[in-house]
């Protein structure tokens, strides 16, 4: 077995484990009286989680991969592991808030207000990056524009992509792609 399918079972195991300790921890929660916020969002992130583990499965065949960017990967599962003993039976991958309970302040959350959120969204972009797959960037970076857009109340600003029309041996010139 190569190293990018060991990394990709790894990937695949924890989130079914996740997913498995998240429905436990939920209906621990919810029978408790905590209210879910977000509900209708949950199966499109369930969606794009299982696309992206599809697309990793369907494209990182014998790929080399970056030993920094899983050096970084094994500290984004440490964090990910930090984030879970803190929380608990509190934890899911959903976002449900227990009534009467203090919000969690120790661990990872005396640094942000939402690590698990922070790895996440760090391992959507390094996994790739680190099989080698770097017109990942590009996608990450748009399809995430709308998002950024939508919270901020603003637009973010067109990513530069290299300009066609240059000269040979010149430098390339970034331009706004319409």
């Amino acid at each position: 077995m190569t190293l990018p399918y060991a990394i990709m079972i790894f990937i695949t195991l924890q989130r079914i484990s996740e997913l498995i300790i998240a429905q436990s921890n939920t209906k621990a929660l919810l029978a408790r009286g905590a209210v879910e916020f977000g509900r209708s969002h949950y199966p499109v992130m369930v969606l794009m989680h299982a696309s992206w583990l599809a697309v990793l499965w369907a494209t990182v065949g014998g790929a080399p991969v970056s030993m920094p960017l899983l050096a970084v990967f094994a500290v984004l599962q440490a964090m990910r592991v930090w984030v879970l003993a803190t929380l608990g039976r509190r934890w899911t991958t959903r976002i449900i808030v227990p009534k009467d309970e203090a919000p969690i302040t120790s661990g990872p959350f005396r640094i942000m207000r939402h690590p698990n959120y922070f790895v996440v969204i760090c391992e959507i972009a390094v996994v790739p990056l680190m099989f080698g797959l770097s017109g990942w960037r590009c996608s990450i970076l748009r399809s995430m524009q709308p998002c950024c857009g939508c919270a901020s109340g603003r637009r973010m600003p067109p990513i530069p992509t290299p300009s066609p029309d240059r000269s040979p041996g010149a430098a390339p010139r970034l331009r706004a792609r319409p």
